[in-house]
């Protein structure tokens, strides 16, 4: 069975709380292990976190926009702004790499994405946004399957 949901918020930092409980108390229907909602619910506060400060500079006019498709025990979130977009996303890959340092950002935000998902697909044209989708499989129950 297929189950989608979307929503879209302000550009705001308080929002980030609202993104990841929205899309872990979608998936919980999955009954995911603790590890696997504790993963996500990373994976789409950094993705959430990255679209405020470095897509909309902090500009609360911006939205962010989240998708999540579930089936079967394949978990698909999507991320999207209309923020400025990466330059090099090879380069916004690597570790420690941030374009804010003045922020104290860590510049792990991918390799944390990369690390708990089991797939991850960056789409980002300057000037235009960023769609940051990320897949995950669960382990799910077999009286779930039935």
């Amino acid at each position: 069975m297929k189950n989608k949901m979307e929503t879209k918020f302000s550009a705001l930092s308080q929002n980030e709380s609202f993104a990841r409980v929205t899309v872990a108390a979608f998936i919980a229907q999955l009954d995911p292990t603790m590890d696997e909602l504790t993963e996500i619910k990373t994976v789409v506060s950094e993705a959430v976190t990255n679209s405020i400060i470095h897509g909309y500079e902090n500009d609360p006019e911006g939205w962010v926009y989240i998708s999540v498709v579930i089936e079967d025990d394949m978990v698909e979130v999507t991320i999207r702004d209309e923020g400025l977009g990466i330059e090099d996303v090879e380069e916004a890959k690597q570790p420690l790499f941030t374009t804010k340092p003045e922020l104290e950002r860590s510049g792990m935000g991918f390799t944390i994405m990369e690390n708990f998902m089991d797939e991850i697909h960056i789409i980002s044209h300057k000037g235009e946004g960023t769609i940051i989708r990320l897949k995950k499989h669960l382990t799910i129950s077999r009286a779930l399957c039935n």
